[in-house]
């Protein structure tokens, strides 16, 4: 089947499919009150959950695209989605910490395999000249994961604890699995990437400082957003009605600048775009401290909402365009980053958490958050011809 012809269902069944992927990554922050209460852990060591899965995907999303290189895309991306399914059920019948832990980490292959090929399969689908909005459309699945995904499985959390709402994702992973068995074509198998290709990959400046700047976003915004929930819990008395409205809040403004971004990125360019979205996060980082109240806080979190997501779609687009054939191995990588973000932000948070240095865990956000900018405006301006 031509790209031109590739049915539009495929692209949305893809973005269900991040839908639940993302949804399944965000249900630990959403519901860490309740996994360190019931599991009677502290919050900073439940928070670990974060902190190893991010590790698990980091490391396992550019291993697995060399391991599954060859796989049609329409089996492997179902096949994916069944493996989610099974560890959120197993996940949700363990006793203990201790047990939740590995299991934790073997379900969270599945986002590193998933999410890069999802956007991989999505630039061969539709014509060189659309790459970009297809890619950012593909990756709305994980702003919609914001809207609706976390504040409801962190509403279903907290007044029926986080094994129904872990059971609840199994049971979409299945569904999402069937919807991408039905509509993704066959036979779509992006090129193998050579060892020439990963080398290639591997030792490009713009390539690799692209990747660099993703993983210092995630590193960021995880100082603060994995420990939302406790910390509006016990700053703001917040309950588990009202974190649910302020985690939809900020998926709602998530889901717009994602769409903002869908639209414009092809006119206005990636790297504008990247600039654009993470000066907005950094502006939230910096007005934290001034949020007294909860109404302050919303008010607060719409430049972060708008920036989260937007950010990492604008990067994957980035990638695919400036590199296409590199594509499986260079956003592969983007993902990495992203999961080493998470796994370096929620460990340092923990550590700050931990040490009753509540305060300080916005500055170490901002600080990364302004790193990244620098360095993508570097990268940018390396490109410019003199």
């Amino acid at each position: 089947m031509s790209r031109r012809a590739a049915p539009r269902g495929a692209l949305w069944a893809l973005l269900a499919g991040n839908f639940v992927i993302g949804t399944g990554v965000m249900v630990v922050p959403g519901t860490l009150n309740e996994i360190s209460a019931s599991l009677s852990v502290s919050v900073a060591t439940a928070g670990q959950l974060i902190t190893v899965a991010a590790v698990v995907m980091c490391l396992g999303a550019p291993l697995l695209a060399a391991a599954v290189a060859g796989w049609d895309r329409r089996q492997l991306l179902a096949l994916t989605l069944l493996w989610y399914a099974a560890g959120h059920a197993v996940a949700a019948l363990m006793p203990s910490f201790g047990a939740l832990l590995p299991v934790r980490m073997l379900t969270v292959v599945a986002p590193a395999i998933f999410t890069p090929q999802a956007a991989a399969c999505a630039g061969m689908l539709v014509p060189p000249e659309h790459r970009g909005r297809a890619v950012t459309f593909v990756f709305l699945g994980w702003s919609l994961a914001s809207v609706l995904g976390l504040p409801i499985g962190a509403l279903v959390g907290g007044h029926l604890g986080w094994r129904v709402a872990f059971g609840a994702i199994a049971l979409l992973s299945i569904a999402s699995a069937a919807s991408i068995w039905l509509t993704l074509p066959q036979g779509i198998r992006p090129a193998a990437l050579t060892a020439a290709a990963w080398a290639r990959v591997l030792r490009s400046p713009v390539l690799m400082g692209i990747v660099s700047v993703t993983a210092l976003q995630g590193a960021g915004q995880f100082v603060l957003f994995s420990y939302f929930g406790p910390i509006l819990k016990r700053d703001f008395g917040a309950d588990p009605t009202m974190l649910s409205l302020m985690w939809a809040l900020f998926g709602v403004f998530g889901l717009a600048g994602n769409m903002l971004v869908s639209r414009f990125i092809d006119r206005v360019g990636a790297g504008r775009m990247v600039l654009l979205t993470s000066s907005l996060i950094a502006l939230s980082l910096f007005l934290w401290p001034w949020a007294g109240t909860l109404p302050w806080l919303a008010a607060v979190l719409v430049p972060w909402g708008l920036g989260c997501f937007a950010t990492n779609s604008a990067q994957q687009a980035r990638l695919v365009g400036l590199a296409p054939t590199l594509a499986p191995g260079s956003v592969a990588l983007n993902s990495s980053g992203i999961y080493v973000g998470q796994a370096v932000g929620a460990g340092l948070g923990g550590w700050l958490l931990a040490n009753d240095a509540v305060a300080w865990m916005n500055w170490a956000g901002f600080a990364l958050l302004l790193a990244a900018i620098g360095l993508s405006v570097a990268i940018d301006r390396s490109r410019r011809p003199a």
